[in-house]
């Protein structure tokens, strides 16, 4: 099986599976860019394959200490691809060195004093020391809170900003999700079901144009019968949507309050 490598060569798939050329296709070519359009939004938003795990660095600028959140409309991956996010989990906490941590910090004299050499010095009083500091930082200060929405692609981050918490050039590590870009991943248009689905959705939008047209009979005496294809592919629609929902959707998460 060959594979389907751009929205051009996938275009021509799903009208071939619909049959073109030996049938005439009644669908606009912008109708059929729109269902593709449909089919990978759906397929972005419910397929377990449609989201990466990406790490956003940002290096906070003063229009971001201005505006109070981070602007994540031209957020990068690490290859440089321009991504968009759909959500964001945490923040990474801030290293020693940027929380201005000096000589007579506890985790400081840790280091002289436990790691004075790293060949021979033993780290397990030191990890477990700074576990247990760990722990109560959580307790007492806890995480940094956090908002993000898909559709503004602003992190808002309560904290100090401009202060010492966040200062002008402070980099900032996101954990976030981002949508799978097809036109940089190409094995997206080869996906069995996005065919299948899109196929199905251009289907129906023939039907319902067809639809229009109900009971004309052409020369030679055939009749359009626009119905029919689309009830057929409502049908295929509705089987391809339960299968995305009982195998490959995401399996839910635990949240606990």
């Amino acid at each position: 099986m060959a594979t389907i490598n751009n929205r051009q060569e996938f275009t021509d798939y799903c009208l071939r599976r619909l049959g073109f050329p030996v049938i005439e296709i009644n669908v606009d070519d912008q109708q059929v860019q729109d269902r593709i359009d449909d089919a990978l939004q759906y397929w972005q938003d419910y397929h377990f394959d449609g989201l990466q795990k990406v790490y956003w660095v940002h290096y906070i600028t003063q229009t971001d200490v201005d505006n109070k959140y981070l602007d994540a409309t031209q957020a990068v991956d690490g290859d440089g691809n321009a991504i968009e996010l759909a959500g964001i989990t945490r923040i990474f906490p801030l290293s020693d060195s940027q929380a201005n941590i000096n000589m007579f910090d506890l985790r400081y004299q840790l280091r002289l004093n436990e790691l004075y050499d790293f060949t021979s010095a033993s780290y397990i009083n030191y990890t477990l020391t700074q576990q247990h500091l760990r722990s109560l930082e959580i307790m007492f200060t806890g995480e940094v809170p956090i908002r993000f929405q898909r559709h503004m692609q602003r992190l808002y981050i309560d904290w100090a900003w401009g202060d010492y918490e966040a200062p002008v050039g402070q980099v900032v590590v996101s954990e976030a999700y981002a949508l799978i870009n097809p036109d940089v991943y190409h094995l997206v248009w080869s996906d069995r079901w996005m065919k299948e689905y899109c196929t199905a959705l251009i289907k129906r939008t023939w039907g319902n144009n067809l639809s229009k047209f109900a009971g004309l009979q052409l020369p030679g005496g055939v009749t359009l019968d626009g119905k029919t294809i689309y009830t057929e592919a409502c049908e295929e629609i509705e089987r391809l949507e339960k299968e995305m929902e009982t195998n490959y959707g995401a399996p839910l998460e635990w949240f606990m309050n």
